[in-house]
């Protein structure tokens, strides 16, 4: 017996090394980086977590290009402005691709626009830019829609008559309705469970690809469908959201066709019936329920998550607070519909909006791109099939590029009249082939929801409360700890 037990030993201690050295060979064709160890890569020394302050740390080691191995699988990192832009715009077609895994293909099977990869996701990815132009987002169809749902949260927060209250699911309903619109043709009242549920599950989903559960379920796949309750709330989560797309979709073919298409999925059926036939389309229900799922995922949680940070840090720096609302009633006075040309003569609160999308920094680590072919990263030889992050929070607070990148400061987007301007490092939405798709609706929506709030009210602390955390909450994206402000109406 004892005998048994020393062989045992001897051949798993014997598989380990086996496989150690495996990995000191195959990270010789990467950037330098930590040793990776058997089974778990890198994973113990970043407990489990990709996290800004592990990048920023491996980066003073190693280097703004370096290796990080989840188990076996080699993970290049991109760290500060110039490695993130030079990484992801000079060979830009080399590193468009999108990884393949366990959890993406129970996420999308291949489909949509956010993690498909070459023809379908270009032809996707290129259709859905166009249905966007063609339903006004830029335009003043889109600007109206905004401007309603911005109205409808101002009434919400009247009616708390200046008492305490959270904010987060009111500014949620708000911009999940907006993306609703855009997809549907239709909002949801604030009280459909469906629509709360719909919120929830968007929620939840995110939630989980940022935890320790996902590496589970990517290392240790049989164990984390059989046994893993988050991966069971996962994949519930995930089959609401398509069972609710696809009653919708079903609704809208019983109905038939309308005289105009009015909503992005009138438009994609639209495109299914004028390609039948066509070898090299991809336009199916299969993947219009997708991109429909990818829409409502990347149109809501970033969105909306900004926005909660954009009120706590009015109530955090009252005095810009102040400023942002003396340069609406100079320019605009008190009751005009804000519109998204109305930046143009509000330089302030335009660089105050930019500034909580540097400060926040609610998506620290871009979604990953993938090669598509072996190509070179900043003088480092890249394999196909080669993972690669972006740090965009290294990118936001490059001191480098920042003069106080540790403040909040709008500053930072004036010049010394005044004037708003441009900086080359302000990259939220990311750069590139795979640079965000609703970058301009969320630009839009973020200047009108923000500034007709701060023209309607002022957002103070409840009494007695001298305090508040701003230490973010790792999750789907960086969400400020729960917080509670009040609505005084101007």
């Amino acid at each position: 017996m004892l005998t048994v037990s020393v062989v045992l030993v001897f051949f798993v201690v014997s598989l380990l090394f086996m496989q150690f050295l495996k990995l000191q060979w195959m990270r010789r064709r990467f950037p330098p980086g930590p040793t990776p160890y058997p089974f778990f890569g890198n994973l113990l020394q970043m407990n489990f977590h990709i996290h800004h302050d592990i990048l920023k740390k491996m980066a003073k080691m190693y280097g703004n290009v370096f290796t990080l191995w989840v188990s076996n699988i080699p993970i290049v990192v991109l760290q500060g402005f110039q490695a993130v832009k030079g990484g992801l715009t000079v060979h830009a077609e080399d590193v468009a691709g999108r990884p393949t895994s366990n959890i993406i293909h129970i996420l999308n099977h291949g489909n949509g626009i956010m993690f498909s990869n070459g023809h379908l996701w270009k032809q996707q990815r290129r259709f859905g830019l166009a249905v966007m132009r063609k339903m006004g987002v830029g335009k003043k169809d889109q600007e109206r829609q905004l401007q309603e749902e911005a109205c409808h949260l101002v009434e919400y927060l009247k009616k708390t008559n200046g008492k305490p209250l959270d904010p987060s699911m009111p500014v949620m309903r708000a911009v999940a309705n907006v993306i609703c619109s855009v997809i549907f043709g239709h909002r949801f009242s604030e009280d459909d469970e469906n629509f709360l549920h719909l919120i929830q599950s968007a929620d939840n989903i995110g939630a989980f690809i940022n935890s320790i559960s996902f590496f589970i379920c990517e290392t240790f796949p049989w164990f984390a469908h059989h046994f893993l309750a988050s991966f069971k709330q996962f994949a519930s989560n995930i089959k609401f959201l398509n069972t609710l797309f696809t009653k919708e979709l079903e609704s809208r073919k019983e109905k038939g066709k309308p005289d105009e298409n009015q909503d992005f999925i009138d438009y994609y059926l639209d495109e299914i019936d004028k390609t039948k036939g066509d070898s090299h389309a991809t336009y199916d229900e299969e993947n219009l329920i997708q991109s429909v799922f990818d829409l409502f995922l990347a149109g809501t949680e970033t969105t909306a998550t900004t926005l909660r940070w954009a009120l706590l840090y009015m109530v955090v720096y009252p005095d810009i607070q102040e400023k942002v609302q003396k340069e609406l009633d100079a320019v605009l006075g008190c009751s005009h519909l804000i519109c998204y040309e109305d930046r143009k003569k509000l330089p302030y609160t335009n660089a105050v909006i930019h500034e909580i999308q540097r400060y926040s920094n609610i998506v620290l680590v871009a979604l990953p791109r993938q090669t598509v072919k072996d190509t070179e990263l900043l003088g480092f030889p890249i394999p196909k099939n080669t993972i690669i992050l972006s740090n965009i929070d290294s990118v936001l607070s490059d001191p480098g590029k920042w003069e106080t990148p540790d403040q909040f400061n709008p500053g930072h987007f004036l010049d010394k009249d005044g004037n708003f301007v441009n900086r080359e490092a302000f990259l939220p939405f990311s750069i590139g082939h795979r640079v965000c798709m609703g970058e301009l609706l969320a630009r839009m929506e973020l200047f009108i929801v923000f500034s007709t709030l701060l023209q309607a009210f002022t957002f103070t602390l409840p009494e007695g409360v001298k305090e508040v955390n701003t230490k973010l909450v790792f999750g789907s994206t960086m969400k400020p700890p729960p917080y509670q402000l009040c609505a005084i109406p101007r």
